[in-house]
């Protein structure tokens, strides 16, 4: 079964193109790697909650938007290997892609996958 890495983090919203850009090139090497999927999502809807929510959870800041983000891997065995030699890459260093964004504030774990419905599109069926 596939296994998937998530993501949540807090990006200054003037940095929106940088983040998006380094996501592209990141993307291209997590793939090489073995990802099968790489998914980067804008915060649009995202609301404040009292007792927990993803802006509380990033400590956001009023000038920053929550991204939220996965990566889709065949098994966490290739994750892992994929992991390894993300970090021994010198294409990945902090000194060759400087974050857009406080990595420090990132929330980030490996998921195992226990249900993956997805809808079928019919011919008929808007896209």
């Amino acid at each position: 079964m596939t296994y998937v890495d998530g993501f949540v983090l807090a990006v200054p919203t003037k940095n929106k193109e940088a983040y998006k850009a380094l996501a592209k090139k990141m993307a291209a090497i997590f793939k090489e790697f073995g990802a099968i999927n790489i998914v980067e999502c804008w915060g649009d809807d995202v609301p404040e909650g009292k007792v927990t929510s993803f802006p509380m959870a990033v400590k956001l800041e009023p000038d920053e938007t929550v991204v939220f983000s996965w990566i889709t891997w065949p098994s966490r065995e290739v994750r892992n290997s994929g992991n390894a030699k993300l970090m021994a890459d010198p294409r990945c260093q902090p000194d060759q892609n400087p974050m857009p964004f406080d990595g420090k504030r990132m929330i980030y774990g490996g998921f195992e996958k226990i249900v993956d419905e997805q809808a079928i599109q019919t011919s008929g069926d808007p896209q």
